[in-house]
């Protein structure tokens, strides 16, 4: 089995952002203006042999990016094959809280994303520590970005110490940060080392890309911390998986990171 921790199936919103505008350096693709069917995402993933990605929306500041309900729809389309992460807007707290309730009691979603970056500030902030709270009381994970950012953002936000405060305050919230930390993948591996529910994934990264750290932890005392993501469509799922059985992961730590990880975390 395998199970995409980190994608979004895009608006056109999303995808005609001009913050993404340094990305499309790497895609090279052709900017959608209509909205992409769910079926081109279920294509990606059964060309992958992926058998479900979770998806998530986008809050930022200035805009829904993605909403909670859009990506509702799309899960509803998939067949069961797409499960559903939402996001809030960090700025009004007590509505973020339910929200968060809606989305985990009524829309059935996993987990709960926030992208430090796109607030301009660090998890430690104040206004994340609602969601937090709201996060431990359902049980779900919550999921971030760390490490520097594709978009012309700020990436200190993303440095993975950050998370040890936030591990700290809430020993019983599952933390899964993304997209490795790089530069900093050493400082996350200590956090995913020192916190028993703090977890990397590899998201926006291809395995050929993978830090010599991260891979060494992956084969070794790690091997329970780590979860494969793609960061779909800006990577699709194939692709970030090409080259893994050069890894030299035993046969069980790959079944974990491929998805009893995911499945342990997100309680699938």
């Amino acid at each position: 089995m395998i199970i995409d921790a980190w994608g979004q199936h895009p608006t056109p919103r999303h995808l005609q952002e001009a913050m993404f505008a340094p990305l499309r350096k790497w895609t090279r693709g052709a900017i959608p203006t209509e909205q992409i069917p769910v079926s081109a995402t279920l294509a990606a993933m059964q060309q992958a042999q992926v058998d479900l990605m979770l998806i998530s929306a986008w809050y930022g500041p200035r805009n829904i990016m993605i909403s909670n309900d859009e990506v509702a729809e799309f899960v509803a389309q998939s067949g069961g094959k797409l499960a559903g992460v939402g996001s809030v807007d960090i700025s009004q707290p007590m509505q973020a809280i339910r929200e968060i309730r809606r989305c985990v009691e009524q829309l059935g979603f996993k987990a709960i994303r926030m992208l430090p970056w796109l607030w301009e500030v660090p998890p430690t902030d104040r206004r994340f520590y609602p969601v937090y709270v709201a996060c431990c009381e359902l049980g779900v994970p919550f999921c971030t970005q760390i490490g520097h950012t594709g978009p012309l953002m700020p990436s200190e936000v993303g440095r993975p110490i950050y998370l040890d405060q936030v591990a700290i305050d809430f020993p019983e919230l599952k933390i899964v940060a993304g997209h490795i930390g790089y530069p900093w993948t050493d400082e996350a591996i200590a956090v995913a080392t020192k916190h028993e529910n703090f977890f990397i994934d590899t998201s926006a990264y291809t395995v050929k890309r993978y830090p010599e750290g991260l891979i060494k932890y992956m084969r070794g005392h790690g091997a329970s911390k780590v979860l494969f993501g793609s960061n779909y469509p800006m990577i699709l799922p194939g692709h970030a998986m090409e080259g893994l059985d050069a890894l030299g992961l035993e046969s069980q730590t790959k079944a974990l990171f491929l998805a009893g990880n995911a499945k342990r975390v997100y309680r699938l």
